[in-house]
């Protein structure tokens, strides 16, 4: 099965959260897994084909990412 750029953009934004989770102190770390889990699943109802939703999602989720990325913060709940 062939991805869409939208979807391939999903995906990629789920690595990028997987990737940046392991930059994180291991007690935490799974937190952050959780957590990203948890965003995407959120979601996963959603139309693939409501566009607007699916890069609205995607902008709020690199903030996100960006914000947690921060070397400052240590855990997440």
């Amino acid at each position: 099965m062939r991805h869409s750029g939208l979807q391939k953009e999903v995906l990629a934004l789920y690595r990028k959260c997987l990737r940046e989770s392991r930059k994180k102190p291991t007690s935490s770390r799974s937190h952050f897994e959780a957590y990203a889990r948890a965003e995407f699943n959120k979601s996963i109802g959603l139309d693939k084909k409501d566009f607007g939703a699916v890069e609205y999602l995607l902008r709020k989720g690199q903030r996100q990412v960006e914000m947690y990325s921060a070397p400052g913060i240590k855990d997440i709940r």
